[in-house]
């Protein structure tokens, strides 16, 4: 049976799957049957627009039906919206040698190897008569020329008409994209209580400006998410400012430290300002407290000053941090310096516990979305699935799915994923919370003061609520 045989009868379970699509694309590409490809890689652009690997694999397509002007503009199309994508420079580059412009078809070429050396092409390179690599006096220039002004509000270099280059943040190796996240609260299963917190605090601020201001409200703001690892901390921030069509800028301990003393303050400053000026937005900050470390348990005055920095940003002092939602996510909130909590800073804290079981029902449903499933009970699975954190529930359908499709490939056909599967990786794993409930319920008993823990008493019935 051929590979797009067995792809074929995959598509019929689930026709809207787009990895699958894809494969059985590139499966046509494979067996010379460009009609099929094309139609496959229509299917995903009706779903998806803007997908640039099904945009690529059209004009690929397009082209060896012998339709290269259609498969240029399919091509420079893509460049506008995602003028980083590296494989789309080499398919323009060949096109354009086979129309004989050897020039542009080699600037193309070096264009696309300069931002993805993994898309060094052998054969190409040799036809176009250049090194592989795509190395030249004046390659880099080309290529850095290449990436200015972007079409998806991603921050890229621009070389100006005088050839200066004009950077909107900072160098080429500490850019932060912005992103525009295509989910929202709809994506996020269950937590229903969170999201109405989450919309209080920060999003109906945001939707109503005006009515805020006049009551003297700042629009904005600090809001630390804390709890167990794996519970969507992380995926709570990005449809956070997908309900609002806001900017997202996710930072990491690399974009910010710098072995060079100031380095790490600058950084941290020019993603402030960033998001400040692409308000509104939201920045955040995962793993906060390895950048919030509490200063009485510091040794070196570096750290401190990094720390100090970043509650300076907070403030906003000489700088307006109106329209821009500071998140910050953690593991460890007992590690994070008093000062962060003070008001104005990270002053409102959300407690995000493992899903309960309406919102294990409501993330399994979504994991089996557009998957070969058989007839799953989720009721009775979010049952069995107590303190389970989101990321626990997905090793359970990853290891399901793994079953399945080991015995598909032994049958050579679809096997759908089954109950009985998803009962059996639920017991063969643990709840990685448990740990993290120990611990913090030591806090939350005895270092508790403030009642800063008392949302991890309540969730651990030793509080009333």
């Amino acid at each position: 049976m051929a590979q797009s045989d067995s792809l074929r009868e995959a598509l019929k379970h689930s026709p809207d799957n787009v990895p699958l699509l894809l494969l059985y694309a590139q499966a046509c590409l494979d067996e010379w049957s460009p009609g099929e490809a094309r139609a496959a890689f229509e299917s995903v652009l009706e779903k998806q627009p803007d997908h640039p690997e099904a945009v690529l694999g059209l004009a690929r397509t397009l082209f060896l039906e012998g339709r290269a002007s259609e498969a240029v503009i399919r091509l420079e199309s893509l460049l506008q919206k995602v003028p980083n994508f590296a494989p789309t420079y080499l398919l323009l580059s060949r096109i354009l040698l086979s129309e004989g412009n050897h020039d542009e078809a080699i600037e193309r070429y070096r264009t696309g190897v300069h931002l993805d050396k993994n898309v060094i092409d052998q054969p190409l390179a040799k036809e176009l008569g250049i090194d592989p690599s795509g190395s030249n006096p004046g390659g880099a220039g080309q290529a850095r020329g290449a990436l200015g002004a972007t079409g998806n509000g991603s921050v890229f270099p621009s070389v100006a008409d005088d050839g200066s280059e004009d950077w909107k943040t900072k160098e080429p190796d500490k850019l932060l994209p912005i992103e525009r996240p295509d989910i929202d609260f709809s994506a996020v299963g269950g937590m229903e209580a969170l999201k109405e917190q989450i919309r209080m605090k920060l999003l109906y601020p945001m939707q109503n400006p005006d009515l805020f201001r006049a009551y003297g409200k700042k629009i904005g703001g600090g809001v630390l998410l804390y709890g167990p690892p794996g519970c969507g901390k992380t995926m709570i921030s990005r449809a956070t400012a997908g309900e609002i069509k806001a900017s997202f800028f996710c930072v990491g301990l690399h974009d910010v430290l710098d072995m060079w003393i100031g380095n790490s303050e600058k950084n941290l400053h020019e993603l402030f300002q960033l998001a400040r000026d692409n308000a509104p937005s939201v920045l955040f900050f995962d793993e906060v407290d390895a950048l919030a470390a509490d200063r009485r348990d510091l040794k070196t005055s570096g750290t401190r000053t990094l720390i100090n920095q970043f509650l300076a940003e907070m403030d906003g002092g000489t700088h307006v941090n109106d329209g821009v939602l500071i998140l910050g996510a953690t593991n460890a909130p007992w590690t994070i310096d008093p000062a962060f909590r003070r008001p104005g800073r990270f002053d409102r804290t959300i407690f995000v516990p493992p899903p309960d079981e309406q919102a294990r029902m409501a993330i399994l449903r979504i994991m089996a979305q557009d998957k070969p499933v058989g007839e799953l009970d989720f009721k009775a699975l979010a049952r069995k699935t107590e303190g389970f954190s989101g990321a626990d529930l997905k090793a359970i359908f990853e290891r399901a799915t793994e079953e399945a499709l080991e015995s598909a490939m032994k049958e050579g056909r679809i096997v759908p994923i089954s109950n009985k599967g998803m009962i059996q990786a639920s017991k063969d794993l643990k709840p990685s919370t448990k740990a993290w409930f120990e611990s913090a319920k030591n806090y939350a008993l005895y270092a508790n003061q403030s009642g800063f823990y008392d949302d991890v008493l309540v969730h651990l019935g030793l509080k009333k609520n």
